[in-house]
């Protein structure tokens, strides 16, 4: 007896090994699924931009969730040195319903639309006090309230540097320069090709017509040798 209830215990031991591993492995996977479909703010490839004093911006955002959206809240906040300043906020019920949106920010105008996942904003007129950190926020509440946030550096200059295409020209100089030298010698080596057997094509028939002109002669002669009467005796 002691021996069968040993070998149930061990059983059941490996039962629950085998639950505790089987449960691990669908939490991993739920976890992973989770991270993947999770919901991301992103601003671009190209997070900072640098703008002129007095000129409009474009301050890209957008969204993605590959498990959808339910009650969407965002919002664009400049962060002045610390102190967050909130431009405007909005939200969309689901997808392909526009955003119902509040804008907190005179020279701020709200720009995206629920059909490309955007809720970029314009910022006119830009002095050098706009220059800095904006952050771009989005919460899911179909995600348990995920939230994810974007962060786009905005630079205000007087003036936008001159790119100097110095070296650049020199490059596309040499380059053409050696592509027509080549052209030209192509056309050159071509030129004199042709020239040369056309006067080997001359050269050949001179020779042919010299030599029938020989053979003519030879051949009259012969004949006018070969018409003289046989002298009588």
């Amino acid at each position: 007896m002691a021996s069968v209830d040993s070998t149930g215990s061990n059983v059941f031991g490996r039962l629950r090994s085998g639950d505790l591993l089987h449960t691990g492995l669908v939490l991993a996977l739920l976890l992973g699924v989770w991270s993947v479909g999770g919901l991301e703010v992103s601003t671009g490839k190209v997070s900072t931009l640098e703008a002129m004093n007095g000129s409009t911006v474009l301050l890209p955002c957008t969204y993605s969730s590959c498990i959808g959206i339910k009650n969407l809240y965002f919002n664009w906040q400049y962060n002045d040195n610390g102190t967050m300043y909130k431009l405007c906020e909005g939200m969309i019920a689901t997808e392909g319903v526009e955003p119902r949106v509040q804008v907190e920010h005179e020279r701020v105008e709200f720009v995206g639309t629920s059909k490309g996942n955007n809720i970029s904003i314009l910022l006119y007129n830009i002095t050098f006090e706009d220059e800095g950190e904006y952050v771009c926020f989005a919460r899911n509440p179909k995600e348990k309230n995920r939230n994810h946030s974007a962060i786009y550096y905005l630079k205000v200059v007087d003036q936008m540097k001159e790119i100097d295409n110095t070296l650049t020209t020199i490059i596309v100089s040499v380059v053409g320069g050696v592509i027509g030298l080549v052209i030209l010698v192509m056309v050159i080596k071509a030129l004199v090709v042709h020239f040369l057997l056309k006067d080997d094509e001359k050269n050949k028939e001179c020779l042919v017509s010299s030599s029938g002109n020989d053979n003519t002669e030879n051949g009259l002669t012969g004949a006018k040798a070969d018409n003289k009467g046989t002298p009588k005796a």
